[in-house]
């Protein structure tokens, strides 16, 4: 009978006085966990989240968009003095953060890979006993018109305030400017990048870039181009052009040419010089030719001193860009945009060195699939894709600031 009233409590959630602090129930961060089901190829998976508490209590679930989002609020958890990066699989997911809402509420906010539905929600007595609860939310992956919100978010937080922790993402700022995004399209001027016939790489980069700035721009972000024409810019050149405008995120843009049949799909790379991947290596190639033309070689350039201190940097700058990367995957996913088989790699791209600036390499396609060609020329795909880029942008700017400010503390 004791659980019957649990659940009805679930159901109902209905409001209660607020506890005394030592009666709130507390999380087991060691006993609880996220897991994700079947292999990782690419895609959302069906997710498993368990909560192992001291004791029952009430919660209700919901979802948000703008980006996924899973939204539980508990009845009288204190959550304090625990981090959800702790929480066995918080990688699975882009984002997972929790803390005080409101007197006698919790919230826990877990940004989701795509659009999900509520498979199952139990909460039942723990395995360790002891008065202890078990929570246990699955969810599925569904098609976009499938994914059922609490309206926008500001009708469904009516009730709850907004946590502190949740930014509205056309706010998000560096200091007192709006969230400054470098745009980089590949190659230019003497180097056109690959060629299939009449299309070069350089001229489709720059076409989409235009696209993409505009998006970014509607949305209240500044873009800092590399170049806005078919001009030669050098590799090392397009990083000091983003430093000097103190962009927040390097995002370069390329579709390059590989043996037929050997890629196809959008693919997102970031900084790995030790990458084995005889085509990541031969991109690689592509990539910097543009500077062996120029008589200037990028190797051997860093002196040891040097790429200690870049190695140091790059502590902080590394997670910042396979963090974009990861929220960059998923609104393409959301977007049913088709990437590569691993959508995101590793690779010693030289204009991704940049120690102080989170950057990425997206390769949009390759022009010598046909599939690639046919998308990079059809413009709702180009709009597609430049939405989800921009949807990432907002997305990894709310985490980068919380993590920023959590640091901080």
């Amino acid at each position: 009978m004791k659980w019957l009233w649990a659940l009805l409590l679930v159901i109902l959630a209905a409001p209660l006085a607020a506890q005394d602090r030592s009666a709130l129930a507390r999380i087991d961060l060691a006993q609880s966990s996220l897991r994700a089901e079947g292999k990782d190829r690419g895609k959302p998976r069906p997710l498993e989240l368990e909560l192992v508490l001291s004791q029952p209590v009430p919660y209700r679930v919901y979802f948000l968009d703008g980006p996924p989002r899973l939204v539980v609020d508990f009845r009288e958890i204190d959550f304090s003095g625990t981090d959800p990066a702790a929480l066995p699989g918080r990688g699975l997911v882009p984002g997972l953060r929790w803390g005080k809402a409101v007197p006698g509420w919790s919230r826990l906010v877990m940004d989701l890979p795509g659009p999900y539905a509520l498979r199952q929600a139990v909460q039942k007595p723990a395995l360790s006993g002891a008065g202890g609860a078990l929570v246990s939310l699955q969810l599925e992956p569904v098609d976009p018109e499938d994914f059922l919100t609490r309206g926008n978010a500001l009708s469904a937080l009516r009730d709850l305030p907004q946590p502190s922790l949740v930014v509205d993402p056309k706010a998000a700022v560096r200091g007192d400017r709006p969230l400054r995004i470098a745009i980089d399209p590949g190659h230019g001027g003497h180097d056109p990048g690959a060629q299939v016939g009449a299309i070069s790489e350089a001229a489709v980069l720059l076409g989409f870039a235009r696209e993409l700035t505009d998006v970014l721009t509607r949305q209240g972000f500044e873009v800092v181009p590399t170049r806005t024409d078919d001009s030669f810019i050098p590799l090392e050149g397009r990083m000091t052009l983003a430093r000097e405008a103190r962009a927040d995120l390097f995002i370069s843009l390329h579709a390059d040419a590989l043996i037929a049949g050997e890629a196809a799909g959008l693919s997102i790379y970031v900084w790995n010089p030790d990458s084995d991947d005889r085509a990541t290596r031969e991109l690689a190639m592509r990539h910097d030719r543009a500077d062996l033309v120029s008589g200037l070689d990028l190797q051997g350039t860093d002196d040891q001193v040097a790429r200690a201190l870049m190695d140091l940097a790059r502590m902080e700058t590394q997670p910042r860009s396979e963090a974009f990367a990861k929220f960059l995957v998923s609104e393409l996913n959301r977007s049913h945009v088709a990437m590569h088989r691993r959508p995101v790699q590793g690779a010693g791209f030289s204009v991704l060195k940049s120690p102080d600036i989170p950057s990425v390499l997206i390769e949009l396609g390759f022009l010598t699939d046909a599939g690639d060609r046919a998308n990079l020329f059809n413009p709702e795909w180009r709009r597609s894709t430049s939405q989800a880029i921009a949807g990432a942008v907002a997305a990894w700017a709310q985490d980068d600031a919380i993590r920023a400010g959590l640091s901080r503390k």
